[in-house]
């Protein structure tokens, strides 16, 4: 398998076993090509032009310009992030997006904020094994500082989460919430 083919075997949410020596290899090299990018981006200053053209090389896809982060930003993988337009990460995001992350249009997320979309086996025969589960985030979320999401949350259009909840569970729309883990709080009305 090459590259391409192997980075599109993430992006189909496939598991992938530490005992198959071949896909591990090839993860460990698109996490040293994150690596490699964000170290770029975290350990200098640049324009947000700058910034939007690092996201599109980690991501492999085209950033929109009216994207803004402000670093530094951690990935284990960066080529299965979905970036919309108007989205605003602000500092200290880490994101572990082999699963699949996808941000909505007009998306806010606070500092500090962690995204998983793995999970690794229970038994002891698939300890070394990571299951994958995207998350998605509608338009106009809000990501609260420090705020974690687990693999497989979706988070519903113009929803809010607070900062340091930890979520588990899908967020339906214009809801927030709040809590270890996070629980409704509120109806937002238009």
């Amino acid at each position: 398998m090459e590259m391409q083919e192997f980075i599109e075997f993430c992006r189909e949410g496939n598991s992938i076993s530490g005992e198959d020596r071949h896909l591990h290899d090839l993860l460990v090299q698109c996490s040293f090509e994150a690596q490699r990018i964000t170290m770029k981006l975290n350990s200098q200053y640049h324009s947000k032009e700058e910034i939007t053209k690092l996201f599109s090389e980690l991501t492999g896809k085209e950033v929109d310009e009216s994207f803004m982060c402000f670093p530094p930003f951690h990935t284990d993988f960066g080529k299965n992030i979905t970036i919309g337009k108007n989205v605003f990460f602000n500092t200290g995001c880490s994101f572990q997006d082999r699963g699949g992350i996808v941000i909505g249009d007009g998306t806010m997320i606070g500092m500090n904020v962690t995204i998983a979309t793995l999970n690794h086996g229970l038994p002891l025969e698939t300890r070394n094994t990571t299951f994958s589960s995207p998350v998605v985030i509608g338009k106009n979320g809000w990501i609260g500082s420090n705020a974690t999401i687990l693999p497989g949350v979706t988070i519903g259009n113009n929803a809010v989460v607070a900062a340091g909840a930890v979520v588990t569970k899908d967020v339906p729309d214009n809801t927030v919430v709040a809590g270890v883990p996070a629980k409704f709080v509120m109806k937002i009305d238009d």
